[in-house]
C-alpha cells in the first residue's frame, strides 16, 4: 500500500464533558504538529506532561502527550495522542490548532481504515473493534474481543487456504485432459473438499450465532385474531405497549419492541391477526405481517390453547418459509389440564403471566442457537459475513458436483468463487467501495 501523505486528527473520546478527553493524530506530520502544540519534542512511548500552546504561545490547557512512532502503532503510522481535560471547547481548540498546522479532520473510521490498509489487522478484526465499542453487555464484549483476536479470521483463512490448494490441484489436472481424475488423486481431492465443506458449514452455524449476538434476533409474533399476540408482547416487554381488547382485528399495523434476554437482544414485532377477509386497513396489516415473516429469524406463533388446531390451520401457510417456529399456546390458564410441553410448544397465560419464565428460557435458547461441534466459542459476526459464508458454501457444493462428473474447468471456477467469497470477509479481495461502506460506520476518532 502507498503510505498516506496527509495527517489526520480527531477527538477520540465520546461527545460531552468528562475528566479526560483525547485528541488523536496519525500520519507523517503527526510528530511535528504535536511538537509545535506541546512546544517540545516528544519521547517515543513515554507519557510527557506538557502545556498545549495556541498560535500565539498562550496555554490552551495542560495534560499528557503520548507519541507512538510507526510502524509500531495502532495505524502503522506515526501516532500522537494529546490527553487534555475533557472540555469539548478545549478539545475542539486542539483539533483546530492541529488543522492550522497541516492536519485535516479524519473521516469516520479512518484511523481503523489506515490500520487495515497497513496490515495491522484484517477487515473482520477491524469490524470487531466497532463491535467491541458498541457492546452492550459482557457477553457481547467477550465475543467481539475474540473476533478482534482473530478467532473468526483464522477459521476463515484456514478454509480459504484449503479451497485454494484444491483449486490449484484441479487446475493442474486440467493440463492432463486425457487422464481420468482418479489417476490424479481424484478421491483425495473429493475427500479434502468434503472436509472443507464441513468446516464451512460449522463456521456458518457459529457465524450466525455471532450475528444474532451482535444484531439481535428478529422475532415476529404471528397468529389468528384474538389469540393474545398483543398481550404476549406486553408481557415480554413488561409494559402496555400494545392495545389489548376482545375485538378481533384490534392490531392493524406492526408494533415493535426490543427486549434483552441474557445478553441477547430480541427485536419483537407484533402483527395483525391473520385471517380471511377484513377491511382494507386490516388486509394491509396482514400484508405487512407476512412481509415481516419473510425476514424473521424466529416466528412466535400464538394460538388459543383451547383450540390450537384451528389456530395452526389459520397461519400454517404463512409459516412455510420461516426457519424456526415456536408455538405458544396462550390462555393456558383456561385449560382444565395443561398438556406436557416439548421443545417447540410452550403453554402460557400472557394476561396472568403464567409460565413466562419457561418462555424466556426457550427464547434464550432459540436466540443463541446451537454451537457447531468443535467450535472455538462465541465470536461476533455481521450479516455480510453470514452472506459471504453462504455463498462460499453454495459454490463449494457446486464444485463437488462438477468434480463428481469430472467437469474440471467448472469445478475450478466454483472453487475460485468460493475462495473469493471468503476473501470478502477478511478484506483480502474487497473492493474500495465496500471498504468505504464498512469504515463509514465507525466512530470519528477510531
Amino acid at each position: 500500500m502507498t503510505p498516506a501523505q496527509d495527517t489526520i486528527v480527531a477527538i477520540a473520546t465520546p461527545p460531552g464533558a468528562g475528566g479526560v478527553g483525547i485528541v488523536r493524530l496519525s500520519g507523517p506530520a503527526a510528530q511535528a504538529i504535536a511538537a509545535t502544540i506541546c512546544a517540545r519534542a516528544l519521547s517515543p512511548r513515554r507519557a510527557c506532561h506538557v502545556h498545549f500552546r495556541d498560535a500565539d504561545g498562550g496555554t490552551l490547557d495542560d495534560g499528557i502527550a503520548l507519541s507512538f512512532p510507526g510502524p509500531a502503532s495502532f495505524t502503522g503510522e506515526d501516532v500522537v495522542e494529546l490527553q487534555a481535560h475533557g472540555s469539548p471547547v478545549v478539545l475542539q481548540q486542539l483539533v483546530a490548532r492541529a488543522c492550522a498546522l497541516g492536519a485535516r479532520l479524519a473521516r469516520p473510521g479512518e484511523f481503523s481504515e489506515r490500520a487495515f490498509l497497513n496490515h495491522k489487522f484484517d477487515l473482520a478484526q477491524a469490524e470487531a473493534i466497532a463491535d467491541l465499542i458498541a457492546a452492550a453487555d459482557a457477553r457481547a464484549a467477550r465475543a467481539a474481543r475474540r473476533s478482534l483476536e482473530g478467532v473468526f479470521s483464522d477459521r476463515v483463512d484456514g478454509i480459504g487456504q484449503s479451497l485454494l490448494a484444491l483449486r490449484v490441484h484441479v487446475e493442474a489436472a486440467i493440463d492432463f485432459a486425457d487422464e481420468s481424475i482418479e489417476t490424479l488423486g481424484g478421491e483425495q481431492v473429493r475427500e479434502r473438499l468434503l472436509d472443507a465443506r464441513r468446516r464451512l458449514e460449522a463456521l456458518l452455524v457459529d457465524a450466525e450465532r455471532g450475528r444474532k449476538l451482535r444484531d439481535g434476533v428478529h422475532a415476529v409474533i404471528v397468529g389468528p385474531p384474538n389469540a393474545g399476540k398483543s398481550s404476549l408482547l406486553n408481557a415480554l416487554a413488561g409494559s402496555d405497549r400494545a392495545i389489548v381488547t376482545d375485538v378481533a382485528g384490534t392490531t392493524r399495523d406492526t408494533l415493535r419492541e426490543t427486549v434483552r434476554l441474557d445478553g441477547l437482544e430480541l427485536h419483537l414485532v407484533d402483527t395483525a391477526g391473520l385471517r380471511e377477509g377484513g377491511d382494507a386497513i386490516e388486509r394491509e396489516g396482514m400484508r405487512r405481517a407476512r412481509l415481516e415473516l419473510g425476514r424473521a429469524d424466529v416466528a412466535l406463533a400464538v394460538v388459543d390453547a383451547r383450540d390450537p388446531d384451528a389456530g395452526r390451520a389459520a397461519i400454517a401457510d404463512s409459516l412455510q418459509d420461516v426457519g424456526t417456529v415456536l408455538w405458544i399456546h396462550n390462555k393456558a390458564d383456561l385449560l382444565a389440564d395443561v398438556p406436557a410441553e416439548d421443545g417447540d410448544h410452550v403453554y402460557v397465560s400472557a394476561a396472568r403471566g403464567t409460565n413466562l419464565d419457561r418462555l424466556h428460557d426457550r427464547l434464550r435458547a432459540l436466540a443463541a442457537g446451537p454451537a457447531s461441534e468443535g467450535g472455538d466459542g462465541e465470536f461476533s459476526a455481521r450479516a455480510r459475513h453470514v452472506d459471504a459464508l453462504r455463498r462460499a458454501a453454495a459454490h463449494a457444493a457446486l464444485a463437488a458436483e462438477h468434480l463428481a462428473h469430472e467437469h474440471l474447468e467448472l469445478a475450478a471456477e466454483e472453487l475460485r468463487l468460493a475462495h473469493d467469497a471468503l476473501g470478502e470477509i477478511t478484506g483480502r479481495l474487497s473492493a474500495d467501495d465496500m471498504l468505504g461502506h464498512v469504515f463509514s460506520t465507525f466512530c470519528i476518532g477510531k
